[in-house]
């Protein structure tokens, strides 16, 4: 499967898709999906963590992030594309199913 660069016009499509039934909503940061989760405690931001690891191993896409306590900071972006693909936005829905 060829995966290509979305251009700015399908990443704001996607974007709009995307966080239409959202509260918090991702961003396009540095050419880059983004966007920060605040759970409860810190147990809950690692189990975050670890389902949104299982599904980007399985499907071969790993994310960009940082967490500190309950915080998890996320960026996405497909390094072989040089850009945001479909890759990205099937990993950042995925990742709102986990929450």
């Amino acid at each position: 499967m060829t995966i290509a660069a979305l251009n700015s016009e399908e990443v704001s499509a996607r974007l709009k898709l995307l966080n239409e039934p959202l509260e918090s909503h991702w961003i396009l940061d540095s050419g880059k999906l983004s966007k920060t989760f605040v759970f409860k405690n810190f147990i809950e931001a690692f189990g975050f963590m670890s389902k949104v690891a299982l599904y980007a191993e399985k499907v071969n896409h790993h994310p960009e992030w940082f967490n500190v306590y309950k915080t998890v900071a996320v960026q996405l972006t497909t390094h072989e594309v040089g850009g945001v693909s479909e890759k990205d936005f099937d990993l950042a829905l995925q990742m709102e199913k986990y929450l």
